[in-house]
């Protein structure tokens, strides 16, 4: 025969037999279950990259969460082309910048024994482009960048393309910012 409880108040689950049982799913206060220890986070992420410092954070943050189960990440650097010059423009100076940024990614990646796909696009808004590409992709995780700026006055400054994306994203959103410098503490 079998029994269960638990040993200490509160605590872990036992059974009495050769194997030991694994407790019964707990609830969350809003009803629903809660997951798996060993659940996957996302299937699919976009790291949506600048070229500034929080890249590397990203990069590394989203290989080691991805290495368990195997899920797919997006590397994405947008490259923002003003209204003067069409989409499909050849900006070479910017497209090198570029190049390197998802080649730094690449390398980080490797470094932590990930694995990235790079993409490079062209467009008027940079919030638009990368929830357009976390859309397009299907993905349930869509990954900024925010670097620790303030405007004149001393107020934090968020840009344009977090906000954005936190607004109209159809996945889940998840912003790594950079740690304040030493003369903003």
């Amino acid at each position: 025969m079998l029994t269960f409880g638990p040993c200490v108040p509160g605590g872990r689950w036992y059974r009495s037999g050769a194997d030991v049982a694994q407790p019964p799913p707990r609830e969350t206060k809003i009803g629903g279950q809660v997951p798996e220890a060993n659940a996957a986070l996302f299937r699919r992420a976009v790291l949506a990259l600048s070229g500034g410092p929080t890249d590397e954070m990203i990069v590394r943050l989203a290989c080691e969460l991805a290495r368990p189960t195997h899920a797919e990440l997006i590397a994405v650097h947008v490259v923002e082309l003003d209204w003067t010059k069409p989409l499909d423009a050849d900006v070479a100076e910017r497209s090198e910048e570029a190049q390197r940024v998802l080649d730094a990614a690449e390398g980080i990646a490797d470094l932590v024994h990930g694995k990235i796909e790079a993409v490079l696009v062209q467009a008027r808004d940079l919030g638009a482009a990368i929830v357009d590409e976390a859309a397009a992709r299907d993905a349930d995780l869509l990954i900024l960048g925010l670097p620790y700026k303030t405007r004149f006055g001393g107020d934090f400054a968020v840009g344009r393309a977090v906000p954005y994306a936190f607004k109209n994203a159809p996945c889940a959103v998840w912003v790594v910012r950079e740690p304040m410098g030493e003369e903003s503490r």
